[in-house]
């Protein structure tokens, strides 16, 4: 399996996987504009980061930041965040979001984030404590969760 940053070579896989993971969210916006306005947008402009993982053909991203008042997502400013991890079904448990997330901790580590924080989706919890996150007291209102932080 490879990790790869997004390219023109894996753009139209990563944005198929990321219309399957709003799908499967059951998401009502609008995806061809959140990728195109928003998502695509601020990859271009270097305020976040897409890998997508590839084993003869693409199975899961990750889209990850170092917060900083530039991007509209700043919760903590110097700080490193998964924002979006997928994989797709037929995927899962096989250690492919386990990859994802080292290749992006590793790069938020070299970019020079403070830590690392996330704010899991429900059931997808004890994914993030397996690794190495713990669950704090402090709640996210505009997420419905408490934040996981993880030393670097």
């Amino acid at each position: 399996m490879q990790i790869n940053l997004l390219n023109k070579n894996n753009r139209d896989s990563f944005c198929a996987l990321f219309k399957d993971y709003y799908e499967e969210l059951g998401c009502d916006e609008d995806i061809d504009h959140l990728l195109d306005e928003y998502v695509l947008a601020d990859c271009d402009a270097g305020l976040l980061r897409i890998a997508v993982a590839i084993d003869g053909a693409a199975c899961g991203f990750v889209i990850y930041q170092i917060d900083s008042i530039e991007n509209e997502w700043c919760l903590k400013e110097g700080m490193g965040t998964v924002r979006e991890l997928y994989v797709s079904p037929a995927r899962r448990g096989g250690g492919v979001g386990t990859k994802l997330m080292e290749f992006a901790e590793g790069q938020l580590k070299e970019g020079g984030a403070k830590g690392l924080y996330i704010l899991p989706a429900e059931g997808t919890q004890a994914f993030f404590i397996s690794r190495g996150y713990e669950e704090s007291d402090e709640f996210c209102e505009d997420m419905d969760c408490n934040f996981f932080y993880k030393g670097i």
